[in-house]
Protein backbone atom coordinates (compact mmCIF):
# COMPACT_ATOMS: atom_id res chain seq x y z
CA UNK A 1 0.00 0.00 0.00
CA UNK A 2 1.42 3.37 -1.06
CA UNK A 3 1.25 6.12 1.55
CA UNK A 4 2.78 9.57 1.91
CA UNK A 5 4.17 11.31 4.99
CA UNK A 6 3.67 15.02 5.59
CA UNK A 7 5.40 16.24 8.78
CA UNK A 8 3.63 19.09 10.56
CA UNK A 9 6.22 21.81 11.02
CA UNK A 10 4.15 23.45 13.76
CA UNK A 11 5.26 20.53 15.94
CA UNK A 12 8.96 20.63 15.13
CA UNK A 13 11.62 22.10 17.41
CA UNK A 14 11.83 25.63 16.00
CA UNK A 15 15.28 26.04 17.59
CA UNK A 16 16.47 23.17 15.35
CA UNK A 17 14.67 24.12 12.16
CA UNK A 18 17.67 23.85 9.80
CA UNK A 19 18.85 20.60 11.37
CA UNK A 20 15.40 18.99 11.25
CA UNK A 21 14.76 20.15 7.69
CA UNK A 22 17.94 18.36 6.63
CA UNK A 23 16.47 15.11 7.98
CA UNK A 24 13.00 15.69 6.51
CA UNK A 25 14.39 16.63 3.09
CA UNK A 26 15.73 13.09 2.75
CA UNK A 27 12.62 11.29 3.99
CA UNK A 28 9.33 13.20 3.82
CA UNK A 29 7.03 13.49 0.81
CA UNK A 30 5.86 17.02 1.58
CA UNK A 31 5.89 19.55 4.42
CA UNK A 32 2.72 20.57 6.24
CA UNK A 33 2.53 24.21 7.36
CA UNK A 34 -0.36 25.33 9.58
CA UNK A 35 -1.42 28.96 9.24
CA UNK A 36 -3.89 30.18 11.88
CA UNK A 37 -5.41 33.61 12.37
CA UNK A 38 -6.64 33.44 15.98
CA UNK A 39 -10.25 33.73 14.77
CA UNK A 40 -11.20 30.60 12.86
CA UNK A 41 -9.30 28.73 15.58
CA UNK A 42 -8.27 30.26 18.89
CA UNK A 43 -4.59 29.85 18.26
CA UNK A 44 -1.78 31.30 16.16
CA UNK A 45 0.78 29.24 14.29
CA UNK A 46 3.02 29.65 11.24
CA UNK A 47 2.86 32.27 8.48
CA UNK A 48 3.85 33.32 4.99
CA UNK A 49 7.07 34.69 6.50
CA UNK A 50 7.88 31.22 7.85
CA UNK A 51 7.29 29.67 4.42
CA UNK A 52 9.57 32.26 2.81
CA UNK A 53 12.29 31.54 5.38
CA UNK A 54 12.31 27.76 4.88
CA UNK A 55 11.78 27.81 1.10
CA UNK A 56 15.50 28.13 0.22
CA UNK A 57 16.29 25.13 2.44
CA UNK A 58 13.93 22.54 0.99
CA UNK A 59 12.85 21.25 -2.40
CA UNK A 60 9.89 19.38 -0.91
CA UNK A 61 6.37 20.59 -1.73
CA UNK A 62 5.14 22.98 0.96
CA UNK A 63 1.48 22.29 1.71
CA UNK A 64 -0.27 25.11 3.56
CA UNK A 65 -3.25 24.35 5.82
CA UNK A 66 -5.24 27.58 6.16
CA UNK A 67 -7.17 27.66 9.43
CA UNK A 68 -8.38 31.21 8.82
CA UNK A 69 -11.64 33.11 8.41
CA UNK A 70 -10.73 34.77 5.11
CA UNK A 71 -8.44 32.49 3.12
CA UNK A 72 -8.41 34.76 0.08
CA UNK A 73 -6.46 37.32 2.14
CA UNK A 74 -3.65 34.81 2.74
CA UNK A 75 -3.30 33.21 -0.68
CA UNK A 76 -1.30 35.97 -2.41
CA UNK A 77 1.39 36.32 0.27
CA UNK A 78 1.74 32.54 0.57
CA UNK A 79 2.10 32.09 -3.18
CA UNK A 80 4.78 34.77 -3.17
CA UNK A 81 6.49 33.01 -0.24
CA UNK A 82 6.71 29.77 -2.22
CA UNK A 83 3.83 27.56 -1.07
CA UNK A 84 3.02 24.75 -3.50
CA UNK A 85 -0.42 23.60 -2.37
CA UNK A 86 -3.25 24.95 -0.25
CA UNK A 87 -5.82 23.23 1.94
CA UNK A 88 -8.77 25.38 3.01
CA UNK A 89 -11.64 24.53 5.35
CA UNK A 90 -14.95 23.75 3.68
CA UNK A 91 -16.95 26.06 5.95
CA UNK A 92 -15.03 29.23 5.07
CA UNK A 93 -14.89 28.80 1.30
CA UNK A 94 -18.53 27.87 0.82
CA UNK A 95 -19.35 31.41 -0.37
CA UNK A 96 -16.52 31.54 -2.92
CA UNK A 97 -15.29 27.97 -3.36
CA UNK A 98 -15.03 28.07 -7.15
CA UNK A 99 -13.32 31.47 -7.16
CA UNK A 100 -10.66 30.30 -4.68
CA UNK A 101 -10.14 26.96 -6.40
CA UNK A 102 -9.68 28.57 -9.81
CA UNK A 103 -7.43 31.31 -8.41
CA UNK A 104 -5.10 28.63 -7.05
CA UNK A 105 -5.29 26.52 -10.19
CA UNK A 106 -4.50 29.54 -12.37
CA UNK A 107 -1.42 30.13 -10.20
CA UNK A 108 -0.28 26.55 -10.81
CA UNK A 109 -0.97 25.43 -7.25
CA UNK A 110 -2.63 22.27 -5.98
CA UNK A 111 -5.90 22.62 -4.12
CA UNK A 112 -7.30 20.75 -1.15
CA UNK A 113 -10.25 21.16 1.17
CA UNK A 114 -10.36 20.23 4.85
CA UNK A 115 -13.31 18.61 6.61
CA UNK A 116 -13.72 19.27 10.31
CA UNK A 117 -15.03 16.32 12.37
CA UNK A 118 -18.61 17.65 12.29
CA UNK A 119 -18.54 18.65 8.60
CA UNK A 120 -20.08 16.04 6.29
CA UNK A 121 -18.46 14.75 3.11
CA UNK A 122 -21.54 15.98 1.24
CA UNK A 123 -20.35 19.57 1.73
CA UNK A 124 -17.85 18.92 -1.09
CA UNK A 125 -20.26 17.45 -3.61
CA UNK A 126 -20.30 20.31 -6.11
CA UNK A 127 -16.53 20.77 -6.40
CA UNK A 128 -15.02 17.44 -5.31
CA UNK A 129 -13.96 16.75 -8.90
CA UNK A 130 -11.77 19.89 -8.85
CA UNK A 131 -9.71 18.91 -5.81
CA UNK A 132 -6.25 17.39 -5.58
CA UNK A 133 -6.69 16.44 -1.93
CA UNK A 134 -9.31 16.11 0.80
CA UNK A 135 -8.15 16.28 4.39
CA UNK A 136 -10.13 14.65 7.17
CA UNK A 137 -9.56 16.19 10.60
CA UNK A 138 -9.60 13.44 13.21
CA UNK A 139 -9.41 16.04 15.98
CA UNK A 140 -11.04 19.44 16.28
CA UNK A 141 -8.73 21.96 14.60
CA UNK A 142 -6.40 24.42 16.27
CA UNK A 143 -4.19 22.56 18.73
CA UNK A 144 -1.71 19.69 18.60
CA UNK A 145 -1.95 16.66 20.88
CA UNK A 146 -5.74 16.24 21.02
CA UNK A 147 -7.40 12.81 21.37
CA UNK A 148 -8.40 10.87 18.26
CA UNK A 149 -12.08 10.96 17.22
CA UNK A 150 -12.80 7.34 16.10
CA UNK A 151 -15.97 8.25 14.18
CA UNK A 152 -13.72 9.80 11.51
CA UNK A 153 -12.58 6.39 10.29
CA UNK A 154 -15.95 5.90 8.62
CA UNK A 155 -15.69 9.36 7.04
CA UNK A 156 -12.38 8.32 5.47
CA UNK A 157 -13.99 5.11 4.20
CA UNK A 158 -16.91 7.12 2.80
CA UNK A 159 -14.51 9.37 0.89
CA UNK A 160 -12.66 6.34 -0.42
CA UNK A 161 -15.89 4.78 -1.70
CA UNK A 162 -16.99 8.06 -3.28
CA UNK A 163 -13.62 8.44 -4.96
CA UNK A 164 -13.96 5.01 -6.54
CA UNK A 165 -17.59 5.45 -7.53
CA UNK A 166 -16.94 8.77 -9.27
CA UNK A 167 -13.52 7.68 -10.60
CA UNK A 168 -11.74 10.65 -9.08
CA UNK A 169 -8.06 10.87 -8.19
CA UNK A 170 -7.85 13.23 -5.20
CA UNK A 171 -5.63 12.13 -2.31
CA UNK A 172 -7.23 11.36 1.05
CA UNK A 173 -5.24 12.94 3.86
CA UNK A 174 -5.59 12.66 7.63
CA UNK A 175 -4.72 15.40 10.11
CA UNK A 176 -4.73 14.64 13.84
CA UNK A 177 -3.50 11.79 16.05
CA UNK A 178 -1.70 9.88 13.31
CA UNK A 179 0.39 7.49 15.39
CA UNK A 180 1.03 3.82 16.10
CA UNK A 181 -2.42 3.47 17.69
CA UNK A 182 -4.25 4.65 14.55
CA UNK A 183 -2.07 3.87 11.50
CA UNK A 184 -3.76 0.60 10.64
CA UNK A 185 -7.36 1.78 10.82
CA UNK A 186 -6.61 5.01 8.94
CA UNK A 187 -4.74 3.35 6.08
CA UNK A 188 -7.14 0.43 5.86
CA UNK A 189 -10.06 2.88 5.58
CA UNK A 190 -8.42 4.57 2.61
CA UNK A 191 -6.09 7.28 3.93
CA UNK A 192 -3.12 7.98 1.66
CA UNK A 193 -1.40 10.96 3.29
CA UNK A 194 -0.59 11.01 7.00
CA UNK A 195 0.22 14.31 8.69
CA UNK A 196 2.67 13.49 11.47
CA UNK A 197 2.89 15.77 14.48
CA UNK A 198 3.62 15.52 18.18
CA UNK A 199 2.17 12.06 18.74
CA UNK A 200 3.65 10.37 15.69
CA UNK A 201 6.99 12.01 14.93
CA UNK A 202 8.20 15.10 16.78
CA UNK A 203 9.17 14.19 20.32
CA UNK A 204 11.38 16.31 22.59
CA UNK A 205 13.09 13.25 24.07
CA UNK A 206 13.96 11.49 20.78
CA UNK A 207 16.17 12.62 17.90
CA UNK A 208 14.19 13.16 14.69
CA UNK A 209 16.16 10.56 12.73
CA UNK A 210 15.41 7.92 15.35
CA UNK A 211 11.77 8.99 15.63
CA UNK A 212 11.40 8.65 11.84
CA UNK A 213 12.78 5.13 11.89
CA UNK A 214 10.37 4.17 14.68
CA UNK A 215 7.45 5.72 12.83
CA UNK A 216 8.29 3.84 9.63
CA UNK A 217 8.54 0.53 11.48
CA UNK A 218 5.21 1.15 13.20
CA UNK A 219 3.45 1.88 9.90
CA UNK A 220 4.91 -1.15 8.16
CA UNK A 221 3.97 -3.32 11.13
CA UNK A 222 0.42 -1.94 11.06
CA UNK A 223 0.14 -2.86 7.37
CA UNK A 224 1.58 -6.35 7.70
CA UNK A 225 -0.81 -9.33 7.49
CA UNK A 226 0.47 -10.59 10.83
CA UNK A 227 -0.89 -7.46 12.49
CA UNK A 228 -4.43 -8.06 11.23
Amino acid sequence: MKYYISPSLMCMDIMKTAEQLQVLNQKADMLHVDVMDGHYVKNLALSAAFVAQIRPYTTLPVDVHLMVENPADFIGPLIEAGADSFSVHAEVISREAFRIIHTLRDAGKKVGVVLNPATPVEALNHYLHLLDKVTVMTVDPGYAGQPFIPEMVEKIAQLHRLKQQRQLDFLIEVDGSCNRNTYRQLLTAGAQVLILGSSGLFRPDVALEQAWQTMTRDIEAALSPAHA
